[in-house]
C-alpha cells in the first residue's frame, strides 16, 4: 500500500489526536444540568452526561475517577471544563487532566447554584473554544497513532473476515511503531490460550491468565447463567452457539502480534505495541475506556450490526456481512464483502481499512459520527454506599 499522508494535533504533551474537541465534563450526575447548561450556550463544547460520581466508593470510584480524569487527557480533546458540586472531587479531575498540559478549568456549583456557575463555566468555555479553533493540523507518523478494536453484535463473518482483517491493520500498525488496545474479558472464553500464547513473556501471559480467571470466578461467584447474554440473541441470530465460537472469532483482531502487557480498565500502556484491557464486552462501555487509555481512533466490526458511537474517538465501522451492509449501510464506513466473495484478499481489505482510517485521520467524519452517536458509558463495578 502506498504511503499515507495523515495530520493531527500535536498536543502540549507530545501526543496527536485526529479531532480537536473542547469537552464540558460533569464530575457526577448532579452537575448533568450545568454542564448542559454551558455546552448549550458554547458553540463547538460538548458536554459528557453520565448518571454516576455520588457516594461511589473504593476501587468503583477510582474507576470513574479515571475514565473522567482519562477522557480529559485524550489528545482528541484540545481542552477542558470541570464541573461539580464541591471543590474537591472538581480539582482532582482538574489537575489530573493539566499534567498534559493542554487548558483546563474547573467550577464547582456549592456557594454559587447552577446560574451564577454556568456563567463563570461558560465564559471560560468560550475561551478555550476560542484558542481550539486556532489551533491548526500538521503531518503525523503512522506510528503515532494509539488505536484500538472491538467487535459488536458478531456473527460467523467477524472470525472469517473483519477481525482478520482487523489483525492485519493493527500488525501494520504496529510495524510502524503505533499503540493498539484490545480486551472484552468475557469474550475470549474458549480462547484464553491463543492470547496467552502471543503474550511477549511469561509475566504478562501469568498477569492475562489472572485477569481472565478473576472474570470467571466473579461470574461463578453469582450464581448467574450467561446463557443468552454470551453468546447474546444476536450473536446467536447470526449463527455463533456458543461463547467459544464467539471467542476464537474475536481474538483474531490480534493478528500475529505480542501482547505486551495487561491494562486495568482506562489504564494507559506504557509503551507501544498491542495491550490487552480488563474490560466489559459491553460496547459503549469498552469503548468508553479505551477512550480514556489514550486511543484516538477506533476499529469496529460488526456482523449484525452494532451502532455505538463515541463523543471522543471516532468509531470505524467495519463489515463483511452482505445483509448489514445492505440493511444498515448508513452505519457501515467499511465493506468487505468482497473478501468472503473471493474478490479481494486479506490485503487488499486491509488496504480499503486503512485508506478509510487515513481519511477518518485527517477529519472525514465516520458514520457513527455523522449519525450523532455519541455514547459516553461508565463502567459501575458495584453499588453505591
Amino acid at each position: 500500500m502506498n504511503k499515507l499522508n495523515l495530520t493531527g494535533y500535536r498536543r502540549e504533551n507530545g501526543r496527536v489526536g485526529v479531532r480537536n474537541y473542547v469537552l464540558i465534563i460533569p464530575v457526577d450526575d448532579i452537575s448533568n444540568a450545568a454542564a448542559e447548561g454551558v455546552a448549550s450556550l458554547i458553540r463547538g463544547t460538548y458536554a459528557l452526561t453520565h448518571p454516576y460520581g455520588r457516594l461511589q466508593f473504593g476501587e468503583d470510584l477510582e474507576l470513574t475517577f479515571d475514565t473522567l480524569i482519562g477522557t480529559g487527557r485524550n489528545p482528541n480533546v484540545a481542552a477542558a471544563v470541570v464541573i461539580g458540586i464541591e471543590p474537591e472531587w472538581t480539582n482532582r479531575i482538574v489537575e489530573g487532566i493539566a499534567e498534559t498540559g493542554k487548558p483546563v478549568a474547573g467550577f464547582s456549583i456549592e456557594r454559587y447554584g447552577d446560574l451564577k456557575t454556568i456563567e463563570m463555566a461558560a465564559r471560560k468555555a468560550k475561551e478555550f473554544t476560542q484558542y481550539a479553533s486556532e489551533l491548526q493540523r500538521e503531518p503525523i507518523e503512522l506510528g503515532e497513532l494509539w488505536v484500538s478494536a472491538k467487535c459488536g453484535e458478531s456473527d460467523t463473518t467477524l472470525g472469517l473476515a473483519s477481525n482478520p482483517t482487523v489483525g492485519r491493520v493493527l500488525e501494520r500498525l504496529i510495524a510502524q511503531g503505533a499503540t493498539a488496545i484490545f480486551g472484552e474479558t468475557s469474550e475470549v472464553t474458549g480462547a484464553e490460550d491463543k492470547i496467552a500464547a502471543q503474550c511477549i513473556n511469561q509475566e504478562v501471559a501469568d498477569a492475562f491468565m489472572k485477569t481472565f480467571q478473576d472474570y470467571q470466578d466473579f461470574i461463578l461467584s453469582t450464581g448467574a447463567n450467561l446463557m443468552g447474554s454470551q453468546p447474546t440473541k444476536g450473536n446467536i441470530r447470526g449463527g455463533l452457539t456458543t461463547i467459544e465460537e464467539k471467542a476464537l472469532g474475536n481474538v483474531e483482531k490480534m493478528g500475529r502480534n505480542k501482547v505486551m502487557s495487561v491494562l486495568k480498565p482506562a489504564e494507559a500502556p506504557k509503551g507501544p505495541g498491542l495491550h490487552f484491557m480488563d474490560t466489559s464486552s459491553a460496547a459503549a462501555e469498552m469503548v468508553t475506556l479505551c477512550a480514556a487509555a489514550g486511543s484516538v481512533l477506533h476499529f469496529f466490526t460488526t456482523g449484525q450490526g452494532n451502532i455505538i458511537g463515541n463523543p471522543v474517538i471516532p468509531v470505524m465501522k467495519i463489515s463483511a456481512n452482505p445483509l448489514t451492509v445492505s440493511t444498515m449501510s448508513e452505519h457501515i464506513d467499511v465493506d468487505i464483502t468482497g473478501l468472503l466473495r473471493l474478490e479481494m484478499t486479506l490485503d487488499d481489505a486491509a488496504d480499503k481499512v486503512m485508506e478509510v482510517m487515513a481519511r477518518t485521520v485527517n477529519g472525514r467524519l465516520t458514520a457513527a459520527e455523522a449519525l450523532r452517536h455519541n455514547e459516553f458509558v461508565l463502567t459501575k463495578l458495584y453499588r453505591s454506599a
